[in-house]
């Protein structure tokens, strides 16, 4: 079977493998003081250009949003999401669990605007008697494929600055979303158009594995205690810095985004070819074709992939999603398959 299910199907990329080989019997300093990650930290710092931003070193996406998002707001406080978002669909209530309401709205393409935080704002506005809206979460790329450009974080990032809010921007396929044709925005954009967000690197060659970065220390004072608290402040912390040395050393983040959205966007331009739509127009790595059932049925058969939403008796929209390490020969498989069960299918 072929795997379009997801972009963590492999392990790492090679150049991670031999450093953590390389490196492995060197003794370090445990919890964050090893050089790996305190040089990581200054790689990093370099590429926002923000050597007052404060960074941490998680092993997952979930984790990441829970104790981040949790340790931003007090008690009475909640965060604003698209229904669509993670922290609102795929992480089992995380947020909830720790006392804070996910302040959710509809949204056409799973992307947040000041129109839609303006309506919650208004909405709870009763004050002492319902949660305080404190923290903006957004995605990019977002979970259904779309993403933000420059004019449309600045805008989100001027408006939360304007009502006292912070913008939280999950980066579990930053590369993606910036290596997008769509997207103009570059890593240290990022960093000066938000408060807080992360790099992600578990769905981009790592083998786990998120760095958050904090725009001041004044953000992130004590920081450290959530961590330990929540147990993700790991003894080898160094397994998660080297990882994050190699993928920053040079561009290899980016390029290996580059090549998942290359692959996909050949599999969107061959479905186009055969006559049927998207369910969203997504210029990164997961796309949302919208294919007959009976073809769907015969595809499944060798490829794997996620199905999404029905769209009606006849229509199915499924996810397919590339990796870094996606194979050419895999996507053309696909692209022949459904070229020629298109033109079997009964006129």
């Amino acid at each position: 079977m072929y795997n379009f299910k997801n972009d963590y199907t492999v392990g790492a990329h090679p150049n991670i493998l031999n450093k953590l080989i390389e490196t492995n019997l060197k003794p370090q300093l445990g919890y964050g003081e090893d050089d790996y990650s305190i040089e990581a930290k200054e790689l990093l710092k370099n590429k926002i250009n923000n050597r007052n931003a404060d960074i941490f070193f998680l092993s997952g996406g979930t984790q990441t949003n829970l104790i981040a998002i949790s340790f931003l707001l007090k008690p009475y406080e909640g965060v604003i999401s698209a229904k669509t978002g993670h922290i609102s669909a795929n992480e089992t209530g995380a947020i909830e669990a720790t006392g804070h309401k996910v302040i959710v709205t509809e949204t056409e393409d799973g992307k947040l605007t000041p129109k839609h935080i303006k309506g919650i704002l208004n909405e709870y506005s009763f004050k002492p008697n319902m949660v305080k809206p404190k923290v903006v979460y957004i995605s990019n790329s977002t979970e259904i494929g779309t993403t933000y450009n420059k004019k449309e974080l600045a805008n989100l990032y001027s408006f939360c600055k304007d009502n006292d809010l912070l913008l939280y921007l999950d980066g579990a396929r930053l590369g993606h979303a910036i290596m997008a044709s769509d997207c103009d925005l570059t890593l240290e954009d990022v960093a000066n158009l938000t408060d807080i967000f992360y790099i992600g690197a578990t769905k981009n060659g790592a083998l786990l594995g998120e760095a958050i970065v904090f725009k001041s220390k004044d953000l992130s004072h004590e920081f450290e205690f959530s961590l330990k608290q929540k147990g993700a402040l790991l003894a080898k912390s160094r397994i998660l810095a080297i990882q994050f040395l190699e993928l920053l050393k040079g561009d290899l983040y980016l390029e290996l985004a580059a090549h998942a959205n290359e692959m996909a966007m050949k599999i969107t331009d061959a479905i186009k070819a055969n006559g049927y739509s998207f369910l969203t127009d997504s210029k990164t790595n997961q796309i949302f074709p919208i294919l007959p059932k009976n073809l769907i049925n015969e595809l499944s058969k060798k490829y794997l992939f996620y199905m999404w939403k029905e769209i009606d008796t006849n229509y199915h929209a499924i996810r397919i999603i590339t990796s870094w390490a996606t194979d050419e020969k895999m996507v053309n498989s696909l692209i022949n398959d459904i070229k020629n069960l298109t033109e079997k299918k009964p006129s």
